[in-house]
């Protein structure tokens, strides 16, 4: 079982997520530099295009995890995307017109984001029914290891483009980027069965049914909790790492970029092994193991000096912390949906979206204010020692009895 096709309808699938994937990449922070560049913002501004506009859009993403839960899987797919494309080329469309605003910067952040939560939800119950379970694992590989390569080659390639055609070059990409992807998942040749409603709740109960199944399930619980924290804490250091590499040690943006765009490439190399890892050592050992590691790292950016060494102590913390993710993120990705059931998979899926959302916003902004206080260096070094207690969260999970298969090729 060393190679082996997942079929065509994943061929589709996995080819209109890496549409979309590259094109965020070539769009990643497209947003805010239009409102740099062309509507003159300043950094409070920024920083709430960047925090307010995802924040918004989990709280629209709120009733169509149900929306999503009990209809076809592929048109709710398609319609997501396609919100995105009209979302996003409203932008372009303002600003040759002279009308863009803030405020439309601001909904469409929301729009899109929304529509991203819900379109993870409907991607993943779809998984399920495209692929076996015992090849769960290597199709959730092939999309993590598409995410980290459109992360290293987009984001440089993304501010190429706009160097050298406008600013909103990229949001442009990043628009037709969802209309492909929307071609791609209309061109599976598939009959999808319409889902059945088990029982019907009320309104509320069916808005909160994703968490009640997370938060009755030991195993998911436990992980949801580590990920919500990790996932929270790491990203809150993106914001104070910018100002601590380009504002205090004065790295040039160009080794910014890099000191980000070059360890995603060990996303790759950790997406790859993540089928051989698990057939070797198992699924229990990969999630305690590789999950502790993705915490030891972080603290390590409080360290961070001028000069070339400076930004080799960058590169080398975050490339160790994304192999850890990648090799830990497809693991966690199969464990989930194997213990999601189908009728319940788009609901829990999006509630654990929403949730990682509203961690990233809290946790970034609690950790500016830390900042405002402290100062970037320390702000980072307390981020990076509460990460270390992170790990006591991990579950000790049961081992597959099936194989997997052996490649992520």
């Amino acid at each position: 079982m060393a190679r082996r096709s997942l079929g065509a309808r994943f061929g589709w699938l996995w080819a209109a997520y890496a549409v979309s994937a590259y094109g965020s990449g070539l769009g990643f922070g497209a947003l805010p530099l239009i409102a740099v560049l062309a509507l003159h913002a300043g950094p409070g501004q920024v920083a709430a295009l960047s925090a307010m506009g995802p924040a918004v859009g989990a709280l629209i993403a709120l009733p169509l995890g149900p929306w999503v839960e009990f209809r076809r899987k592929r048109p709710a797919m398609i319609a997501m995307d396609l919100a995105r494309f009209a979302a996003m080329m409203t932008v372009p469309i303002a600003y040759a017109l002279g009308r863009l605003t803030f405020a439309q910067l601001l909904t469409v952040s929301a729009v899109v984001a929304a529509a991203r939560i819900a379109f993870g939800a409907a991607s993943g119950a779809y998984l399920k029914t495209v692929v076996r379970p015992e090849d769960l694992l290597v199709a959730n590989a092939r999309f993590e290891s598409t995410n980290w390569s459109s992360i290293a080659v987009g984001p440089p390639l993304g501010g190429a483009a706009v160097g050298l055609f406008g600013p909103v070059t990229s949001i442009v990409a990043d628009a037709l980027s969802y209309l492909l992807s929307a071609l791609g998942i209309a061109a599976i040749r598939d009959r999808e069965d319409p889902p059945v409603r088990a029982a019907r709740r009320t309104g509320l109960g069916e808005l909160l049914d994703g968490w009640r199944y997370l938060l009755s399930h030991p195993g998911l619980r436990a992980l949801y909790a580590n990920q919500l924290l990790v996932g929270g804490l790491i990203m809150a250091t993106e914001p104070l790492l910018a100002v601590l590499l380009l504002r205090q040690l004065g790295f040039a943006p160009w080794q910014y970029g890099l000191a980000f765009a070059a360890p995603c490439l060990g996303g790759l190399v950790g997406s790859r092994l993540a089928p051989r890892v698990v057939a070797r050592y198992g699924r229990r050992r990969v999630v305690r193991v590789v999950g502790t590691l993705r915490a030891v790292w972080l603290v390590g950016l409080a360290f961070v000096g001028p000069g070339p060494a400076g930004l080799a102590t960058v590169i080398a913390v975050e490339l160790a912390i994304i192999v850890s993710m990648s090799l830990y993120n497809p693991v966690l990705a199969t464990y989930r949906l194997e213990e999601i059931p189908k009728e319940r998979a788009a609901r829990t899926l999006s509630a654990w979206s929403i949730g990682s959302s509203a961690a990233i916003a809290l946790l970034t902004a609690l950790g500016g204010v830390l900042a405002d206080v402290t100062g970037p260096r320390t702000a980072i070094a307390v981020v990076g020692l509460l990460i270390l207690g992170t790990p006591l969260l991990l579950p000790k999970l049961q081992d597959q009895s099936r194989p997997v298969c052996l490649s992520a090729r």
